[in-house]
């Protein structure tokens, strides 16, 4: 998550889901030694009207507690899985067999996102052909489930003004084929979007109201006419920009799978107020769409549920709206949403 600030970044050259939204979903890391029992988890998703859930990869007892629950799920593969099941396609279907067959009908999967923040890098290339054999191993065990990707900002070459948005030299080969892929199936593209480590990384230069989502936030960036009073939109549409640029057309839809802010780890406007506002800020915005996209809700996941201790330490450890005693590090008004 950190190399994500870099391509955010580049949005400060400024200054020197599917349609049909489900809710607004939460993202259930586990990497933590003292995190509460999947069971207690679930019941404190639904207790916070919390519509949708995303896992980074198969745990089948976090998956036997989401039985029943109503809940959207967003399934992970591990990036280290990505080998066999771009070379392998039993080991595909032994995959769905294993994970998604089990749990079908009780557990209500949104997607299957094959691989998190790996393009660009040594296992881009492994990412197509995954999201290809899930897709046949889920069809053949009479599965319906979109299986799609999780991709950083980092993909970006360009992302000012957002319109310009483009695919970088180093990921388009990946990415082009990708948005093909998911283009002809009416399948989203995730994408993890951090307003906070564009902050943090300059923050005489970002105004921190753009960077919250404040509604008394001055327009920052006017693109063709266009204006942005936050980062979070001009973000996204970088990356709109950049997928209709590389075939993807006005068709394919972004979710997105991550965003957050810290409430502490020691890290520059790392603080509970600044958590709460942004969350908050952002569970109240989304349904709005982008200047881009306006009136279309935009499907986005909050990371995280959970303050996390076994994440590296600093900033990491602290995105969760929760401690793992599951008393609230800030309150959030889910039902804003609607």
């Amino acid at each position: 998550m950190i190399a994500l600030w870099v391509a955010a970044c580049s949005l400060l050259s400024w200054c020197s889901s599917l349609s049909g939204v489900q809710g607004i979903g939460v993202n259930y890391g586990m990497m933590g030694s003292d995190l509460p029992s999947p069971d207690k988890v679930v019941a404190l998703y639904k207790a916070n009207n919390i519509t949708d859930v995303r896992i980074f990869h198969p745990d089948t007892n976090v998956l036997e507690a989401l039985r029943g629950s109503g809940l959207g799920v967003v399934l992970g593969t591990l990036n280290s899985d990505l080998a066999p099941l771009a070379s392998d396609a039993s080991y595909a279907a032994s995959w769905v067999q294993s994970y998604v067959q089990p749990f079908a009908g009780a557990v209500s999967f949104r997607y299957i996102n094959a691989g998190n923040e790996v393009i660009p890098g040594e296992s881009a290339a492994l990412v197509l052909p995954s999201m290809q054999n899930l897709e046949a191993a889920l069809r053949a065990a009479g599965l319906s489930v979109p299986v799609t990707t999780a991709m950083a900002t980092s993909v970006l070459g360009t992302s000012y003004p957002p319109s310009q948005g483009a695919f970088s030299e180093a990921a388009l080969p990946t990415v082009g084929p990708i948005v093909s892929f998911l283009a002809s199936r009416g399948t989203p593209l995730l994408v993890n979007v951090y307003p906070y480590f564009a902050y943090s990384a300059e923050p005489s230069s970002v105004p921190l109201d753009y960077a919250l989502l404040s509604s008394s936030a001055a327009v920052a960036v006017t693109d063709n006419g266009v204006e942005y009073a936050n980062m979070f939109d001009a973000i996204l549409d970088a990356v709109y920009a950049a997928v209709e640029k590389a075939g993807g057309g006005e068709s394919l839809e972004l979710v997105v799978s991550e965003t957050g802010w810290p409430s502490g780890g020691g890290g520059y406007g790392a603080s509970v107020e600044n958590a709460a506002a942004y969350i908050n800020n952002l569970v109240r915005h989304v349904g709005r769409g982008t200047p881009r996209r306006p009136g279309k809700a935009v499907e986005t996941y909050i990371f995280a549920m959970f303050n996390e201790n076994q994440k590296p330490e600093g900033v990491e450890q602290y995105f969760g709206m929760f401690q793992p005693d599951m008393s609230q590090v800030y309150h959030v008004d889910f039902s804003a949403s609607s």
